[in-house]
C-alpha cells in the first residue's frame, strides 16, 4: 500500500498583494492520480488589513493566533504538520509546486522583528511556548538543537510595507478510492465479484482460464459521497460567490455528472473545469466508470501528471555504533540544467565530517560532466554539544538528464543516560533535508526524515544491581544479625517466671513510696 500525504498548512503572512477589505475563499481540488488513487487538496484563504490588526478587528483572522504573532513580535510564520511522503516517480511534481508542504512532523519557519539575536532567541521561545498550547503540539521542544537559520529563503513580504495580514491554510490529501468505497463497517477488505472483475487483455499470458486485473480501470469512478462519507451541504456564507469552491482536473473528454443547480465552467486548456455550487443546498458530483479498454486509452481519460524538476531521496549508509554516512540521490529528468539549494539541519549528536564532502555523477551522465564542479557554495556552521545542530547549506547545479550522488560521513557522539528518550531503542529522528530549486523556476521539496541509531545503554541493568544489591544485603544482614545478637541458652538457665513478677511487683512498690512522700 503507498502510504498518504496529509501535510496541514498554517501560513500567518503579514505580506503578499495589498488587499482592499477583508475577504475569504475556500476550494477543494480533486485530481485523479494513477493506480485509483485521488488527490483532494483543500485551500482556505483569508485577508486583512493591517489597520484592523492593529486596531484588534478580528473578524476573520483568529484572535488567539494574532495576540501571540503581535506578542512574540513575528511578521511572517509558516506551520506545517506532515504526515506520509508524496511519490514524485507516480503522481509527477507536488502541489502547489511544494510551497506548502513540509517534512514529516512538524515543521516551523519564522520571521522575527528583533534588533539582536538575543532578542530574536527570546522571541523564538515564546513563539513556540504559545503556539505548542494553542495547537497541543510538542513545539516547545524546538530548542537551539533544532533550530538553524536558512539564508536562501527570503520572507513573503516584500520591503515596501505595502502588505495585507493573510492566513492560508491547506490540506492535502492522497485517498485510496477503492478503500473510500468500501462499507465503512467491513474493515476486511475483499476482492470485487467475479462479474466485476475486468481483466487485462493486453498480457501475453491471459487465456481462458487465468484472469490479471487491469489496474489501469481501477478506482477511476467515485462519488464526492462516497470519498467523503457525507455529501457537500452548500458553501460558507463568507466566503466569495464569485469563486467556484469545487474544481476537478479531468479532461474535457472525461463525462462528469453534477447536481442539478450547479454550473459547470471548463478551463481553456480542457484539463480543468470548476462548479458553483447554489447556497444551502447538497451538492453531489460523480465520475462515472471508464470505458477504456486499454492502459492507453485509460492514460487519455487522466490528467499527465507534470514532471518535477528534481527528484531527491536521502538515506543512512555505513554500519556500526561509531560513525555512519549520508548518501543523498539528485536527479534531473529534464533537459535543462537544474540550480538549487540543498539545506539539512542536522542534530548536535551527528559530527560530520565536512572533508569526506563529495559528489559523483552517474556514469550514464555526459563525459564531460566534471563532479567537482557541481557544489558553487557551500554554507557550514558546526555544531556546538548540547546548544546548537549542524547546519549545511549548498548551491548546486546539476547538468540535464543526470544523477549525482552527494555524500559525506559523520561520527555519533555519546548522549548522557538522562537525555534518551522514553523509546531510545527506537532510535532519534532526523529531519528531512530541504530542497529549493532556483532555476528554471522556483520549487520546494523535501526529502524522507531518516531514523538514526545511536549507542544505547542497557537501562533496566541499574534496575538489576539494585535488586540483586538489596537481596544481597537482607541476606547477608539476616545472618550476621543472628549470629551477634540470638544467644542460645539450656531452659534450666531460663529464670522462672514467677521470679520475674516479683520483682516487677517489688519494683512497682518501692515507685509507689517514692510519689507519695513527695
Amino acid at each position: 500500500m503507498r502510504p498518504c500525504l496529509t501535510p496541514l498548512l498554517a501560513s500567518l503572512v503579514p505580506g503578499l498583494a495589498a488587499a482592499a477589505a477583508a475577504d475569504y475563499h475556500e476550494l477543494l481540488t480533486l485530481r485523479p492520480l494513477p493506480f485509483s488513487q485521488l488527490l483532494a487538496s483543500f485551500n482556505f484563504k483569508s485577508n486583512s488589513s493591517i489597520a484592523d490588526f492593529e486596531a484588534h478587528n478580528f473578524r476573520l483572522f483568529p484572535r488567539s493566533l494574532g495576540q501571540i504573532l503581535e506578542y512574540a513580535g513575528t511578521r511572517e510564520l509558516h506551520l506545517r504538520f506532515t504526515l506520509g511522503r508524496w511519490d514524485a516517480e507516480t503522481w509527477g511534481a507536488r502541489p502547489w509546486d511544494g510551497t506548502k508542504e513540509g517534512g514529516t512532523g512538524v515543521e516551523l519557519w519564522a520571521w522575527m522583528d528583533a534588533e539582536t539575536d538575543q532578542q530574536a532567541d527570546e522571541n523564538w521561545l515564546t513563539l513556540t511556548n504559545a503556539l505548542s498550547g494553542l495547537f497541543c503540539a510538542s513545539l516547545n521542544f524546538i530548542d537551539g538543537t533544532r533550530t538553524s537559520m536558512a539564508i536562501d529563503v527570503k520572507p513573503i513580504c516584500d520591503q515596501s510595507g505595502d502588505c495585507v495580514l493573510q492566513m492560508e491554510q491547506t490540506i492535502d490529501m492522497v485517498m485510496d478510492v477503492n478503500r473510500s468505497k468500501r462499507p465503512r463497517d467491513n474493515p476486511i477488505p475483499r476482492p470485487p465479484p467475479t462479474h466485476e472483475l475486468v481483466c487485462d487483455t493486453s498480457k501475453s499470458y491471459h487465456d481462458d482460464d487465468h484472469c490479471f486485473p487491469a489496474d489501469h480501470l481501477n478506482g477511476q469512478d467515485w462519488t464526492l459521497s462516497q470519498i467523503f462519507g457525507r455529501p457537500m451541504k452548500g458553501t460558507c456564507p463568507l466566503a466569495d460567490a464569485q469563486v467556484p469552491p469545487v474544481c476537478l482536473q479531468v479532461p474535457d473528454s472525461r463525462v462528469v455528472y453534477a447536481s442539478e443547480g450547479s454550473a459547470e465552467i471548463k478551463d481553456e486548456n480542457g484539463m480543468s473545469r470548476c462548479y458553483t455550487i447554489p447556497p444551502q443546498s447538497e451538492f453531489a458530483l460523480v465520475l462515472p466508470k471508464s470505458e477504456a479498454k486499454t492502459p492507453e486509452e485509460a492514460a487519455k481519460e487522466l490528467v499527465e501528471p507534470v514532471q518535477p524538476l528534481l527528484y531527491a531521496e536521502r538515506s543512512f549508509t555505513g554500519h556500526g555504533q561509531e560513525h555512519g554516512g549520508v548518501q543523498a540521490i539528485l536527479t534531473n529528468p529534464n533537459n535543462v540544467e537544474v540550480e538549487f539549494v540543498y539545506l539539512e539541519s542536522l542534530p548536535w549528536f551527528m559530527r560530520i565530517y565536512l572533508h569526506t564532502l563529495s559528489t559523483r555523477i552517474s556514469s550514464s551522465a555526459a563525459p564531460t560532466t566534471n563532479s567537482s564542479e557541481l557544489i558553487k557554495q557551500i554554507h557550514y556552521r558546526p555544531a556546538l554539544d548540547r546548544s546548537r545542530g549542524t547546519q549545511l547549506e549548498l548551491l548546486m547545479r546539476i547538468p540535464p538528464r543526470c544523477t549525482v550522488f552527494l555524500t559525506y560521513d559523520f561520527e555519533k557522539a555519546i548522549l548522557r543516560y538522562t537525555e534518551y528518550p522514553p523509546d531510545a531503542n527506537r532510535g532519534f529522528d532526523v529531519a528531512a533535508a530541504v530542497i529549493r530549486t532556483l532555476e528554471p523556476q522556483v520549487m520546494n521539496l523535501r526529502t524522507t526524515s531518516l531514523l538514526l541509531y545511536l549507542p544505547t545503554p542497557d537501562f533496566s541493568m541499574p534496575y538489576n544491581v539494585i535488586i540483586f544489591t538489596s537481596t544481597a544485603i537482607a541476606l547477608a544482614f539476616g545472618g550476621l544479625y543472628n549470629i551477634l545478637v540470638r544467644r542460645l541458652v539450656g531452659a534450666d538457665e531460663v529464670a522462672s517466671p514467677m521470679a520475674k513478677w516479683k520483682l516487677r511487683n517489688l519494683l512497682s512498690k518501692f515507685q509507689k513510696r517514692g510519689i507519695g512522700r513527695q
